[in-house]
C-alpha cells in the first residue's frame, strides 16, 4: 500500500496535533515538515518532540531556504550544508527517515537570461558530489537518508531529470543518499514520467506529489494512476508527500485531492 503524507504548511490548524487530525481525515499517514534555515527547525524541537509523543508521524523534512548546497558562493554553500545537517539530526531524533534538498533553487537557469552559468558543468558536479557526500556521511551517522531532488530547467541548471540524478548519485556512490522524484518537475522534464520512474527504480526513495500546474492533485493533467502502477511494480516502499500550491482553502480543496490520489492508487 502506498503511504501518503502532506506538507505541514498545507494543513489547517494552529498546532501539529490539529494538523495531524486533519491529515488523517484525508487519508494521509504522515506530515512532511518544512525545514527553514538559521537553525529554525532545531528551535522547534520541543514542539516536535511533544507531537511525536502524541502520535504525529513526521517521516521527512524538506529544506526551505534562499540558498542551497550548490550555491555559487562558498560561504552560502557552507551555510546550506550546516543547515541540512541540522535538518538531518532533528528529523532523525523525532523518528523520521529522510531530509530533502535540491542542488539549488532560483540560482540560475540556462533557459533564462543570462543563459550561461558562471561555473563550469564539471565544477557543478564536483561541488555537488562533495556536498552530498558530506551530507551522506552525516545521514549515515543518524541512520536516515538524504533525498536529492532534481528540479525543472527553469528553477535549476545542475540536475533536471531523474536520469541526471541517477548519474550523479552513481558517481557519488553513497548508500545514504537517494533520489527524490517530483511529479510536477517530471511533467516538465520527462517525456514519459512512469518510464522514468521505472528506469530510476533502484535509486528513488521518496516522491513529491503535485499536478502538472503545481496545484493539488486532480487540478491538472498528470496521470497519477500510471505513476502509482510503476511504483507498485518496482516495490517502492517510501513516502509520497503532497507538495503543491492550493487552488483554494485547504478544507475545500484537499479532500477531493486525496480522493483523487487514493482512487488513483
Amino acid at each position: 500500500m502506498l503511504k501518503f503524507a502532506i506538507q505541514d504548511v498545507l494543513l489547517p490548524g494552529e498546532s501539529l496535533a490539529e494538523k495531524w487530525d486533519f491529515a488523517q481525515s484525508l487519508g494521509a499517514r504522515g506530515i512532511e515538515m518544512w525545514g527553514r534555515g538559521g537553525e529554525a527547525f532545531r528551535a522547534r524541537l520541543p514542539e516536535l518532540r511533544a507531537a511525536q509523543r502524541a502520535g504525529v508521524v513526521m517521516p521527512t523534512v524538506c529544506v526551505i531556504m534562499d540558498h542551497f548546497i550548490g550555491d555559487f558562493d562558498a560561504g552560502r554553500r557552507a551555510s546550506a550544508l550546516a543547515n541540512m545537517k541540522t535538518l538531518i539530526s532533528v528529523i532523525a531524533e523525532i523518528g523520521g527517515v529522510g531530509a530533502i534538498t535540491p542542488a539549488a533553487y532560483g540560482l540560475h537557469s540556462n533557459y533564462l537570461p543570462p543563459f550561461t552559468a558562471p561555473r563550469a558543468t564539471a565544477d557543478d558536479r564536483g561541488i555537488l558530489i562533495d556536498q552530498l557526500g558530506a551530507l551522506g556521511d552525516h545521514a549515515r551517522s543518524e541512520d536516515i537518508t538524504v533525498l536529492f531532488e532534481p528540479l525543472n530547467r527553469y528553477e535549476d541548471h545542475m540536475c533536471n531529470t531523474l536520469v541526471q540524478g541517477v548519474d550523479l548519485l552513481t558517481a557519488l556512490g553513497h548508500p545514504s543518499v537517494k533520489l527524490m522524484a517530483d511529479l510536477f518537475h517530471m511533467s516538465i522534464e520527462e517525456a514519459d514520467s512512469p518510464a522514468a520512474l521505472r528506469a530510476a527504480a533502484a535509486h528513488v526513495a521518496h516522491v513529491h506529489l503535485a499536478d502538472s500546474n503545481r496545484r493539488e492533485p486532480g487540478k491538472g493533467h498528470t496521470d497519477f494512476a500510471a505513476a502509482f502502477r510503476v511504483l507498485k511494480d518496482i516495490g517502492f516502499d517510501g513516502w509520497l508527500a503532497v507538495e503543491c500550491i492550493l487552488s483554494g482553502p485547504a478544507e475545500t480543496v484537499l479532500p477531493p485531492a486525496f480522493v483523487h490520489l487514493i482512487q488513483s492508487a
